[in-house]
């Protein structure tokens, strides 16, 4: 990973994509109920919210495995999250 900047550009479009993603299933599926599409948005937002509270974090020791973890919680909330999208019915 380059830097800081770039880890949260990353969280910012995987995050942002995933949202676009349910925005359009829930165009798409008009005709069905949108509770759980709309849960999957609020999960985005906290992830979002979580991992950039991480990033921001001024007092670790280690940055260079703190931003690795974070790069790697953010792709397996994010497979989580598509895994979820792709169960909508």
């Amino acid at each position: 990973m380059a830097n800081v900047r770039d880890l949260k550009k990353d969280i910012n479009y995987v995050l942002g994509d995933i949202i676009e993603a349910v925005y359009i299933w829930e165009e798409a599926n008009s005709d069905k109920d949108t509770k759980k599409s709309e849960a999957i948005i609020d999960e985005a937002i906290a992830t979002f919210d979580e991992l950039i509270a991480k990033v921001n974090a001024k007092d670790i020791d280690n940055p260079k495995a703190h931003f690795k973890s974070i790069n790697l919680e953010l792709e397996s909330r994010g497979k989580a999250l598509i895994d979820k999208i792709n169960k909508l019915s």
